[in-house]
This record gives structure tokens, sequence and C-alpha cells, in this order.
């Protein structure tokens, strides 16, 4: 059984606690997160529904962990997927 296609999203590292990255794929309204993890980068998740116009307010938000708390953390109009990376038998 193969495992769903997500898009591929560039990510921009970000100046956050929390957040090591994000990105946005417009076609799909999806926002991509990489959360830190204690040795740099950690897992990353997609997250639906989310507008270019909310991706924008995201980026330039004064602070993009307490913005990710309150518009995406927990949010059900933005159901999350974590993303695995594919292994290069299954690419």
């Amino acid at each position: 059984m193969s495992a769903a296609k997500h898009p591929q999203i560039d990510l921009a590292p970000v100046r956050s606690s929390q957040i090591h990255a994000i990105g946005h794929d417009a076609a799909t309204n999806t926002l991509a997160i990489q959360f830190n993890s204690k040795g740099g980068p950690g897992s990353t998740y997609h997250y639906a529904n989310v507008t270019a116009t909310q991706f924008e307010e995201f980026l330039g938000a004064e602070s993009i962990g307490a913005h990710f708390g309150a518009h995406f953390k927990k949010n059900d109009a933005h159901p999350f997927t974590k993303i695995v990376p594919e292994t290069k038998d299954e690419a």
C-alpha cells in the first residue's frame, strides 16, 4: 500500500524557539511547518485550508510561535498531517 502523496513545499527558516521553518503551497492551500527539536530541525507537518493571505500574516507575525498557537494549533479548520520523509526505495 503506497502512502498518500503530499505537495513538495519549500521551507524558509524563521526566528522562533519552537518552529524551525515554514512554507506554503498556494495551489493546495497547504501550510508546511518544520518544528525545532533538540538537535536542530524536527518533524514536519502540513496544515490544510491555509490561504496565501493567512500564510503572509503568519510569516509577518511578531511572534511566529504565538501566531501558530492562536491560529493553527488545535484548530479544526486546519487539520494536519505529519509528513514522513520518503525512503529511497519509495521515491
